[in-house]
């Protein structure tokens, strides 16, 4: 085996490089601390996060798990939501040419400036918070879904037509299956930014999930608080990429066997 095809195949090294990479991070950021003597407050080293975890540890993850939630519900409800409109879109040109300008423009809208009308619209409740989630991965979802049915090979489009397949056939049996690439892209890009819907969210109107507890830590100069509950982010969202990563294996192993 070479050592390109160990990099791209072996399993070892899907693990190992990535925890070196993280390891070497978290080294030069300690490293920093220490060179530069910065104060906790200002920037914590790797030790004081993990010590500001050890004291409360129920409570950032049980904040986490409400986190988890919201981002999960308003993932499903942006793929039940967007993948459809995209089925619509590839059918019609009419509905192309139509919805098109308003998802460019909804998609152009600070979500930070939404957040606030959410919680007037639907309350402090966890509506709103799943809603920002939908809003920020829909527009990801919709695209890569339709542009990737709109990839399919003309001729087979072509032949299956001259077998008297219907439309729904037509969509269902072919151009899902060559849109299915693509649209796990487009899924691995909005679960991230799901993510960041659920913090955008959590600063206004709640008094749960991480992003309430970065904000009450930032308020109150806890900065090692803010960083465990920022770490743990980042750990839910390298945790729900690699989850869309396996499944997309699972269910796409031709796919994988092209590259």
């Amino acid at each position: 085996m070479t050592k390109r095809s160990w990099l791209k195949d072996s399993p070892v090294a899907a693990v190992l490089l990535p925890i070196i990479g993280l390891a070497g991070a978290i080294a030069l950021w300690w490293l920093a601390t220490i060179v530069f003597g910065i104060e906790s407050y200002l920037l914590p080293s790797p030790k004081d996060v993990v010590i500001s975890f050890m004291d409360q540890p129920s409570y950032l993850l049980t904040e986490t798990g409400t986190s988890i939630l919201e981002t999960v519900e308003g993932f499903l409800l942006a793929i039940v939501v967007g993948v459809p409109i995209a089925l619509l879109i590839v059918r019609s040109v009419l509905l192309e040419r139509l919805v098109y300008p308003l998802l460019l423009m909804v998609n152009a809208i600070p979500k930070v400036a939404i957040a606030p009308l959410l919680v007037v619209w639907m309350g402090f409740g966890q509506w709103p918070k799943v809603v920002m989630v939908l809003l920020v991965c829909f527009f990801p979802i919709v695209i890569s879904t339709a542009q990737g049915m709109k990839s399919t090979p003309i001729e087979l489009v072509e032949l299956l037509r001259s077998l008297n397949a219907s439309r729904t056939q037509e969509f269902f049996k072919l151009r899902l299956r060559y849109a299915m690439p693509q649209m796990f892209t487009g899924l691995k890009v909005a679960i991230s930014l799901a993510v960041i819907g659920s913090v955008i969210a959590e600063f206004v109107g709640t008094t749960h999930g991480l992003g309430y507890v970065i904000y009450q830590s930032g308020a109150s100069a806890d900065t090692p608080l803010a960083f465990a509950a920022i770490t743990l982010l980042s750990i839910l969202s390298i945790v729900l990429f690699y989850i869309l990563v396996l499944l997309e294996h699972l269910f796409l192993p031709w796919a994988q066997e092209s590259r």
